[in-house]
């Protein structure tokens, strides 16, 4: 459901502030802590599932592969009075606190959307929306080690770099990317977006980072007529190094030349190849996706999915401008995996014949990941609060597992072997 622009609730939250005495919560825990180091005491590393419960404020740890039994879980708001009694006494930060809870938060906080693990396991990094910031999180102590305050009002999707080094974050009301140095929280360089950036991802060599800008996806103005209201959407490619651009990429005109004139150019989440010579993508309201060709820049393929028959038709009643969320490959690049988010199921698509497989029931699929071993698609079900494995195989569900409130990103990780949970779990 679409709900007030945050602009408009800018007014109502400096009366809300101006007029009346708000109390504000209890002190918090330091925000600092010194972190321990697995890698430094000899300590080795299990790999690990990650699962942020956006809603929660949590981040559930699985299994990498096979039944995805949970290991331990995270609180990914250690610090949640303090920020809170910050947005409190600043009455811009509560109308973009508020704008957030009722538009893309869908009547609640966004307190994880993203995370990774540091190198040596020994920390989580996550962006947290409602917050507007990047924090690291000793897996062991459960405290904070550092945080980065984004510019604007509103953090989302992150990536990492291949050696782990570097965090990338979208500040999407500013239309900004900060690069981060994820040990340090040190910002290593920033680079300018169309609006609303969102989907980042490092390509295999590390040195460039391509950055989807989806535009405003919070208002109701979602009639094909109405596309020219939703932003400046495009696709930036920066020099992993200097964050410089190297390209820009408009879906607008490729779409339009591809014979799509109807389908928006909002690109949502991406898949590469293992080569990287080609793109999938998924754009906003449309049940399917693209295939890009990046030497000869021109899309070359679509494929439509089934839609679900109790799905609504009215775009307006469709998440954040979604239709299907979430796409993955797998390790042989065979094979890809799709979310389709607002008609309840994910499948197994064959890349080279565009034949989808079996349709698995799964609730508001939010993200498409895959395992550790490789074998799984594994996708988070928000609507139901649980993580599936759909073998990439068989098309077949595997196993599931219930998670927290609103499961979205799932990412590949790391904590000490022996890890059962961090010690600081009360907020």
């Amino acid at each position: 459901m679409k709900t007030a622009h945050p602009c408009t609730l800018a007014l109502l939250a400096a009366s809300l502030v101006a007029g009346a005495a708000i109390a504000p919560p209890a002190a918090a825990r330091p925000a600092t802590a010194a972190r321990a180091t697995p890698a430094a005491s000899g300590e080795g590393l299990r790999e690990v599932l990650l699962v942020g419960n956006n809603w929660e404020g949590t981040a559930d740890v699985l299994e990498s592969s096979g039944s995805l039994t949970k290991i331990g879980r995270i609180n990914v708001v250690p610090d949640k009075d303090e920020r809170m009694r910050e947005i409190y006494l600043n009455p811009v930060k509560l109308a973009y606190f508020l704008g957030i809870r009722l538009s893309v938060g869908e009547g609640h906080d966004q307190l994880v959307d993203d995370m990774y693990s540091t190198p040596d396991g020994s920390a989580i990094v996550v962006s947290r929306p409602s917050f507007a910031d990047v924090v690291s999180i000793d897996v062991t102590t459960g405290k904070i080690n550092w945080r980065f305050a984004v510019s604007g009002f509103r953090s989302d999707h992150m990536a990492v770099s291949p050696d782990g080094r570097r965090v990338a974050v979208s500040a999407s009301t500013s239309n900004t990317v900060h690069v981060l140095d994820i040990e340090t929280g040190r910002q290593t360089g920033s680079f300018k977006t169309g609006d609303k950036p969102h989907e980042n991802v490092f390509t295999a060599d590390g040195k460039q980072i391509w950055n989807s800008a989806i535009g405003e996806v919070t208002t109701a103005l979602d009639d094909p007529f109405f596309d020219w209201t939703k932003g400046d959407r495009k696709l930036t490619v920066v020099d992993a190094t200097t964050y410089k651009t190297v390209k820009v990429i408009d879906m607008r005109q490729r779409l339009d030349t591809f014979g799509r004139k109807d389908l928006s150019d909002a690109v949502r989440p991406v898949a590469f190849t293992p080569d990287e010579s080609k793109v999938y993508f998924q754009v906003s309201f449309f049940n399917g996706f693209l295939e890009y060709d990046v030497a000869n820049d021109r899309i070359l393929r679509e494929k439509v999915l089934p839609k679900n028959p109790a799905t609504s038709e009215n775009r307006t009643t469709w998440v954040n401008d979604s239709r299907h969320h979430g796409i993955s490959m797998s390790p042989e690049g065979d094979k890809l995996c799709v979310a389709g988010t607002m008609d309840d199921y994910a499948t197994i698509v064959d890349r080279e014949t565009f034949q989808e497989g079996p349709l698995v029931p799964v609730s508001k699929p939010y993200w498409a990941t895959v395992s550790g071993d490789g074998k799984s698609c594994v996708v988070s079900e928000s609507g139901s609060d649980s993580v599936t494995a759909i073998d990439f195989a068989t098309g077949r569900e595997v196993a599931s597992v219930a998670v927290g409130d609103h499961p979205q990103r799932v990412r590949l990780g790391h904590v000490p072997a022996g890890w059962r949970g961090a010690a600081a779990l009360a907020r």
